[in-house]
């Protein structure tokens, strides 16, 4: 009921006295205060350091409670909600869409730092319906969109390894590309790979030695796959040209393949952690056979979407390669 009667008095605007807009930037942001009369308390550039930062918030505060509002949460207005929260000012943000429209309503057309600033200012304290608080909840969708964002990118480069391994494989050896091809996500393809990069090093192994090199990782592809993986390398008998290259090629694209990977899977793992327990007391499971990728992206969009930022991923089930058990990462079932 507390929270409740204290978000009310939030989107209502009353309580504050002191509203402070601020338009970030990289290296400088630009600061607007204005009290509830519209009067302007501040209106200066704020360097984007700690120090200048809980200066100015330290003497809006003489004037009494202040919102702080910034036009982006995360990123380069990071530091200022850290500090402001730090203080026990209550921190919203502007979203850009919002922000442009109520722009068009004041005079003038120039885009300016300053300008910015005081129509967040204003917003605050004439609009606060078009506000977004930024609390617990939102952290934890801001959270989610950064390890979202850093598997997006390990997907990218994940994408990118996979099409240079095939190309590599298939110069030297079609046929063994043909068999390998569709397990090159497999950790225990990968590694094995990266130690033997060369038909003849792979042809070098007995299938014994083969079995043992991808029981660690890749337990039901070492039943089968050895077997395979001799009889694929019998039927080429002549060494193509640079094969030696091509090989050092495959064993380090194997290996930075196989590290893309492992850093994909701990990220899944650790999306949920931020947040355990989901906000509101809701909790957001995500399909078991959807790739990491595919829940961490989908979770921010659910949280936002139904208006309840997500508080954590259920990576539960997930699959090393093609011919590999499910593993039990996390989540119920």
């Amino acid at each position: 009921m507390l929270s409740e009667r204290r978000e009310a008095r939030w989107r209502s605007g009353g309580g504050f006295w002191v509203f402070c807009g601020v338009d970030v930037a990289k290296e400088a942001h630009h600061a607007v205060a204005l009290d509830r009369e519209g009067r302007r308390l501040a209106d200066r550039p704020l360097p984007n350091d700690e120090a200048a930062l809980r200066a100015l918030f330290a003497d809006l505060a003489t004037h009494g409670p202040v919102l702080v509002v910034v036009d982006q949460p995360a990123s380069i207005g990071a530091l200022a909600i850290a500090v402001a929260r730090s203080m026990g000012i209550e921190v919203g943000y502007l979203p850009g869409l919002a922000m442009r429209r109520i722009a068009d309503l004041y005079p003038g057309e120039g885009k300016t730092d300053a300008r910015d600033a005081f129509v967040i200012a204003d917003a605050a304290r004439t609009l606060p319906h078009a506000l977004r608080r930024v609390g617990p909840d939102e952290q934890a969708v801001t959270a989610l969109g950064v390890l979202a964002g850093y598997d997006t990118d390990l997907a990218e480069e994940a994408t990118r390894l996979t099409n240079r391994l095939h190309d590599a494989l298939l110069h030297v050896h079609p046929a063994l590309e043909r068999l390998l091809g569709k397990y090159l996500r497999s950790r225990g393809v990968l590694q094995l790979l990266a130690m033997a990069g060369t038909p003849q090093q792979l042809g070098g192994l007995d299938e014994k030695a083969l079995k043992r090199l991808l029981t660690p990782r890749s337990r039901r592809l070492a039943v089968t796959l050895p077997a395979q993986l001799l009889a694929a390398l019998a039927e080429q008998t002549v060494v193509i040209p640079a094969t030696a290259q091509y090989g050092r090629v495959i064993s380090g694209v194997a290996a930075q393949l196989l590290a893309v990977l492992d850093e994909r899977g701990r990220g899944c793992q650790g999306a949920q952690r931020p947040d355990r327990a989901a906000p509101h007391g809701r909790s957001a499971h995500i399909n078991a056979r959807r790739r990491p990728k595919n829940d961490s992206r989908a979770a921010a969009g659910v949280g936002r979407r139904r208006g309840v930022p997500y508080g954590g991923a259920s990576c539960r089930l997930r699959r090393t390669g093609p011919g590999d058990p499910p593993i039990r990462t996390h989540g119920p079932r």
